[in-house]
């Protein structure tokens, strides 16, 4: 159960300001709350975390415990650089009405963003994919019902949950890098 709220947090705090939460912040200001823009956001958040979720049980098979929480240090570094590096775009002028096309730009951002990392992260040190993925599509929905709620709310902010994000990347960062050490300090030496 600790891996899913562990998930859970993280990827709901990552989620806020993100590229995919801003998009359809964008696409509910410009075509209105329509719940299948929703239901696909949620659907293609859902796909992401269980691929990332996914990666880490294909990652942690037969790898012992150190390689696995290295595998994890390298996801914490992947989601701060994604967060202090990826700034979500503008908010198109003239928003697509197609589904579609809208469920293919989100999953591109959600397969790469600095939520999707931390579930891989969080499924890999605790070797518990499956409440990872959970806590994962819970906190991502949730991220997601915000931003379909309070778009206009969500726009105004864009700078400083922008500046957010890039602490929390600094802060994402610093535990990777931190991770990293206290592995290869506990690590036998050959």
């Amino acid at each position: 159960m600790t891996p899913a709220l562990f998930a859970l947090l993280a990827t709901l705090i990552a989620g806020i300001g993100a590229r995919d939460q801003m998009l359809v912040a964008g696409l509910v200001r410009g075509n209105g709350r329509g719940w299948p823009l929703y239901v696909t956001a949620a659907l293609t958040a859902a796909l992401a975390c269980g691929v990332a979720a996914w990666g880490a049980q294909t990652l942690a098979a037969g790898l012992p415990r150190a390689a696995r929480l290295l595998v994890a240090a390298f996801a914490l570094l992947l989601a701060g650089g994604e967060s202090l590096l990826l700034t979500p775009r503008r908010a198109p002028a003239e928003p697509t009405h197609s589904l579609g096309a809208a469920a293919l730009v989100l999953l591109a951002s959600q397969i790469t963003d600095a939520a999707r990392f931390l579930v891989l992260a969080i499924a890999e040190a605790s070797s518990a994919p499956i409440p990872s993925a959970a806590g994962g599509i819970a906190g991502s929905c949730l991220a997601l019902a915000l931003a379909f709620g309070e778009p206009g709310a969500l726009l105004a902010q864009a700078n400083r949950l922008q500046t957010a994000r890039r602490l929390a990347g600094a802060v994402l960062l610093l535990a990777g890098v931190a991770l990293v050490i206290w592995i290869w300090s506990v690590s036998p030496t050959d």
